[in-house]
């Protein structure tokens, strides 16, 4: 990372290290930094909280962001658990028309919204506070034990100084996502404070998620996703095809090394398409791959439905599965396609008093990205708004994910997703 000089380099780090205070202290009300709702703590998850539904809702809104804002020409990876979390909260302060228009595209239950989203991060979560950063230059070795995957979900909410925050939007942030509200001055530092927070959220994945933020914000409301875990079978036992020819959607060509794994695994199959189920050590998390027959798109194979299919057919079988590597990133400004998806009115009137009077939604802003080698997955995510106010190869079908394929990395007992996305061209890099 360039610094110049070395008085950056310190200020960056005193704003991690004030902000990790700073919002480690939000449901405390010890630090005269910090608004909370006096004398709130996050709630122990509800065991009738409607997390169904919840789940339901963030697999459809995926697949529809991931129609309105995507590009089959360009690799993609969003999370819907991030941007989710991020409106949720964002619903807890919302009235008139912003709300139901929220309720529809994201698919908030009628009741209990806030308890979900409560229950189900609490469920995926193996980490409490900023994710310990890897050591990603560390050599590896096939005999080494797999390591504890790590999965992080902070909530944060940045608040102008002097700025009146409606009471019970605090109580709910701060009961159902254990968020505080870090006070920042949005007239000077407030866009590196914010950014100094996701970068530690993310184990330095997302060191940036706003540019700039303009002076009449007043208020943010951020989510970060981070997850480190190995394959519980990696692709180390055999060696890869070096040199593979990838065809990309136009029908040009790549050439890239496929990782190469035989093994018994959960398969599934249906007219035009494979789906194979990777499994992370020590977790109920997964990789769904999802590969269109020759031609084909993958971006039917990540509708609910087809999910869903994929999951109800999958069964153990010997499988040769040739995978790329990847590792690449995107940034979305949420705005356009949620207008498309029918979200106008919570960027276009303030409905949003339960926050402050007169708030709205002035800027969404998602940046997610991912890296899948031999050995496992790493993968961040961010959303920000911005409010002014093995004996088996006789026996193995064969999957090559030679072309463009869908992804979906889901918390296997919820069937929640966490990332989805395609590939393109798993050379290109961010």
């Amino acid at each position: 990372m360039p610094i110049d000089g070395s008085g950056r380099l310190r200020r960056r780090e005193f704003l991690v290290a004030a902000l990790t205070a700073a919002v480690a202290t939000g449901c405390g009300g010890g630090d005269a930094h910090v608004l909370t709702a006096r004398g709130v703590s996050r709630e122990a998850p509800a065991k009738d909280a409607p997390v169904g539904e919840v789940v339901q809702g963030l697999t459809a809104f995926g697949h529809a962001l991931y129609t309105a804002g995507g590009d089959a020409a360009r690799n993609t990876v969003l999370s819907p658990l991030s941007i989710a979390c991020a409106f949720a909260m964002a619903r807890a302060g919302a009235a008139g028309a912003a709300a139901p228009a929220l309720d529809r595209v994201f698919g908030f239950p009628a009741a209990g919204p806030h308890t979900a989203f409560n229950a189900l991060t609490r469920q995926i979560v193996t980490v409490e506070g900023p994710p310990p950063p890897p050591d990603r230059r560390a050599e590896r070795d096939a005999r080494e034990q797999s390591a504890d995957p790590v999965v992080g979900i902070a909530n944060g909410l940045f608040v102008q100084q002097g700025l009146a925050v409606g009471q019970e939007f605090l109580r709910v942030l701060a009961a159902q996502y254990g968020a505080g509200a870090a006070t920042v001055d949005f007239g000077g530092d407030a866009a590196a404070a914010i950014n100094a927070w996701v970068d530690q959220q993310t184990a330095g994945r997302v060191d940036r998620l706003f540019d700039r933020l303009d002076q009449a914000t007043r208020l943010v409301i951020a989510n970060a996703v981070y997850l480190k875990a190995d394959w519980k079978r990696p692709f180390a036992e055999i060696p890869a095809e070096e040199g593979a020819v990838f065809t990309r959607a136009g029908g040009s060509t790549v050439r890239t090394d496929l990782m190469r794994l035989d093994a018994e695994l959960m398969y599934a199959d249906g007219p035009g398409w494979q789906a194979v189920e990777l499994p992370y050590a020590k977790s109920d998390l997964v990789m769904w791959v999802l590969v269109p027959r020759a031609g084909g798109s993958p971006a039917g194979l990540l509708t609910p439905e087809s999910l869903g299919r994929a999951a109800a057919g999958l069964r153990p079988r010997g499988v040769g599965l040739a995978l790329p590597p990847w590792d690449f990133a995107t940034g979305l400004d949420l705005a356009a396609p949620l207008r498309r998806l029918g979200l106008g009115v919570v960027f276009d009137r303030p409905d949003f008093s339960g926050i402050a009077e007169g708030a709205r939604i002035g800027r969404a802003v998602h940046r997610a990205n991912i890296s899948v080698d031999k050995w496992g997955t790493e993968a961040a995510a961010a959303t920000g708004l911005a409010i002014p106010t093995s004996a088996l190869a006789d026996r193995l079908v064969e999957v090559r994910a030679d072309r463009p394929f869908a992804f979906a990395i889901v918390h296997r007992p919820t069937s929640a997703p966490l990332f989805i996305g395609h590939v393109a061209d798993p050379t290109a890099t961010p």
